[in-house]
């Protein structure tokens, strides 16, 4: 199926609907298009989904949190919310290699959300992002909850760090050390 064809009205009265709706967006397609376009960038409050409304930006997580619930809350039950580990590398985000070179790294594993109708991965993260350029490089996927994107995605994403490290003696790194060159790959965004 053509993920532009994935489409449902929104006809909830619920929190999420009603703030689509107070944008004028009346369908599931439209609400993806207008998430797509928000810039990105770190919501001041991860565990309140309206703030994507509020700050006019989101992340991966915010931002396909805030589908899947809006999806939820119209009786569309069959899409869901993945935490996907990828390899964060110079091919797929070419502008993190200057970091990745100073720290002599290949890449490093990136907790990705997203949403998955069927087999499809559907990315709503930037305008142009494209699940092509991520797909073959993921490591592990899991599926969550909306209100599992703050502390359960970061428990998620540590544990996988430590059992990499683990699994790669050859990288000299300590957990703390991956996340701080991870930050510094975020910030480029």
């Amino acid at each position: 199926m053509d993920p532009n064809k994935l489409n449902f009205p929104i006809t909830s009265s619920f929190p999420f609907s009603h703030a689509f709706r107070t944008y004028h967006i009346d369908d599931f397609k439209e609400a993806c298009a207008y998430i797509a376009r928000l810039p990105y960038g770190r919501n001041k409050d991860k565990s309140n989904l309206l703030k994507v409304f509020a700050d006019q930006c989101g992340t991966c997580s915010t931002k396909h949190a805030l589908l899947k619930s809006l999806a939820d809350e119209n009786g569309f039950k069959n899409l869901k919310l993945i935490a996907g580990i990828f390899k964060m590398n110079r091919e797929n985000t070419p502008k993190i290699s200057p970091v990745l070179e100073k720290y002599q790294l290949d890449y490093i594993p990136e907790a990705h959300c997203y949403l998955r109708y069927n087999n499809m991965i559907l990315d709503y993260t930037k305008a142009d992002s494209d699940p092509a350029t991520f797909m073959d490089e993921i490591m592990e996927e899991t599926e969550i909850m909306p209100d599992q994107i703050t502390a359960y995605k970061v428990d998620y994403h540590k544990n996988y760090l430590k059992e990499w490290l683990i699994r790669t003696p050859h990288i000299l790194y300590t957990l703390d050390e991956v996340w701080a060159i991870r930050e510094k790959c975020i910030e480029i965004f």
